[in-house]
């Protein structure tokens, strides 16, 4: 189980990286996807805060999903290792999955979005938007991942239990 709450970490810290590098670095208003309407209304591209910041911002992105990606495979891997059962991968699976959204709910949709002013600091434009004071403006799309998560974690333990004999 520490093994499965250390890559629940990585997963959280990739997904931070990924919000700064789109953030901070990318600055380009069609990453704002997942934002409030209004707040993607009024969010304009902005030049390179210095020189390669953009370049920089698109390498950390990679970075961060190929860590994602890395932390569910290790995940599998040392199941092989291990001989896990489906069980126990699906445990591990759905554990980093929901932890990784109870971060995403709690810290970046609660905290960083409507408490913090992080993205005011980078789209300042965006000052007043009634988006940061809506907390559970997404609330559909998390329920939608939340559901999903059993059938996802299913079929990567399924895939795991197959690849890993």
């Amino acid at each position: 189980m520490l093994l499965t709450l250390l890559l629940s970490l990585v997963l959280i810290a990739a997904l931070c990286l990924l919000l700064y590098a789109a953030v901070a670095l990318i600055q380009n208003r069609k990453l704002f996807t997942t934002a409030p309407k209004d707040i993607q209304a009024a969010a304009k591209d902005h030049p390179e805060r210095f020189y390669g910041a953009h370049a920089l911002g698109w390498k950390l992105a990679v970075i961060s999903i190929l860590a994602m990606i890395g932390a569910f495979l290790y995940g599998g891997y040392d199941g092989v290792r291990k001989g896990f059962t489906f069980w126990q991968y699906f445990l591990r699976f759905i554990v980093m999955l929901y932890i990784w959204k109870a971060f995403d709910i709690i810290c970046l949709d609660w905290l960083l979005l409507t408490r913090s002013r992080f993205f005011q600091h980078f789209y300042p434009e965006t000052e007043g938007c009634e988006g940061y004071h809506q907390f559970g403006f997404n609330r559909k799309e998390q329920l939608t991942r939340i559901i999903l998560f059993p059938f996802v974690a299913a079929l990567m333990a399924g895939i795991a239990c197959v690849i890993g004999g």
